[in-house]
């Protein structure tokens, strides 16, 4: 499975960003996940979905920012960002796996086995 991500840019503080993640085969048994890294930092859990989309998981970091959301159909994902902080800069990854099944919402990086090539996103204060 091929990741894409998209929908990245620049957006002033306390503005909106929403990322796609396409996938070029089929989604909806998979896990999905979203990711973030900055310079010099480790990447970053923000949010996920279990296999089924049935449960979810969110970082303290995003709650009540961050929505996360799939459309099995188009086999896409999304990550809606509100609110943003300058702190939010980093390059956003997507993640998808599917290994995992029941209501486990894998929340580390190597539960994941395919992932997108990034999305930059930069927010100015």
């Amino acid at each position: 499975v091929q990741l894409v991500e998209s929908g990245g840019g620049l957006v002033q503080a306390g503005g909106s960003l929403r990322l796609s993640c396409a996938a070029s085969g089929p989604f909806s048994t998979k896990a999905l996940g979203w990711f973030r890294q900055a310079p010099a930092k480790e990447r970053e859990f923000l949010a996920a979905f279990n296999w089924n989309g049935g449960s979810t998981a969110y970082a303290d970091s995003v709650k009540g920012r961050f929505t996360i959301s799939r459309d099995n159909a188009k086999n896409t994902g999304y990550l809606q960002m509100d609110s943003l902080k300058p702190e939010d800069t980093a390059i956003y990854y997507c993640a998808a796996d599917s290994r995992f099944y029941g209501s486990l919402v894998p929340r580390t990086a190597p539960l994941y086995a395919y992932w997108g090539q990034g999305a930059q996103v930069t927010v100015s204060s």
